[in-house]
């Protein structure tokens, strides 16, 4: 199995990843933002898993904005 290229991409991949990217890395840099501000009994779960989570690019950030936050 060969490696592809950048260049091997069809445009429609290549401008997609182009598109998405910002996306993901500011989704991804308000989530730890979030994290480290909120106090430990507003988070469910414990902080260091959420930290693990965001590696899993985009669901981990996804999840935590979404399900990882208890009401203020």
């Amino acid at each position: 199995m060969t490696k592809r290229r950048w260049s091997d991409l069809p445009r429609w991949q290549r401008a997609s990843a182009l598109a998405l990217a910002p996306l993901e890395v500011v989704t991804t840099t308000v989530a730890v933002i979030d994290l480290v501000r909120r106090p430990r009994p507003q988070v469910r779960g414990p902080k260091p898993l959420w930290f693990l989570g965001f590696l899993v690019q985009p669901i981990g950030p996804i999840a935590y904005l979404r399900w990882g936050r208890r009401p203020s």
